[in-house]
């Protein structure tokens, strides 16, 4: 990593997981942008560009976070999204954003399932931003 410390956009209406989440993104180095909602997202990057998203699935409505990876993939392609869920936990719908059927409509470069393990995240974020 240069200097510059990278930008993560945190999108995530469970206020114990933003805080879980941004205590480690902040000891690893970045800056982090923290939202309760995918609304209080597209505000934010109305005039913004993180290096790096990592959103909820399941927000306002139960498909949130592809509606927002799917926008921040319109306007900033070269912007990694990581899909953070607990839907297979809670519904038993489970995703594979690598199979070709879904590939065409989740506009997403990794999924992790709630419950990962911090040094899992730092791993993903790494190899997304090299």
């Amino acid at each position: 990593m240069s200097d510059k410390k990278l930008t993560i956009l945190l999108a995530d209406d469970d206020p114990d997981q933003i805080f879980l989440v941004r205590h480690h993104l902040e000891r690893w180095g970045y800056t982090v942008i923290a939202v309760e909602s995918r609304e209080e997202a597209e505000r934010y990057l109305e005039s913004a560009c993180p290096d790096l998203a990592i959103l909820d699935l399941m927000m306002e409505e139960e498909d949130s976070g592809f509606i927002l990876s799917y926008r921040i993939k319109q306007r900033h392609p070269e912007i990694p999204v990581i899909i953070s869920t607990a839907v297979a936990a809670e519904t038993g719908i489970s995703f594979d954003i690598n199979s070709p059927g879904s590939k065409s409509w989740i506009k997403a470069d990794h999924y992790l399932e709630k419950g990962f393990r911090m040094e899992h995240l730092k791993i993903v974020i790494e190899k997304l931003l090299t």
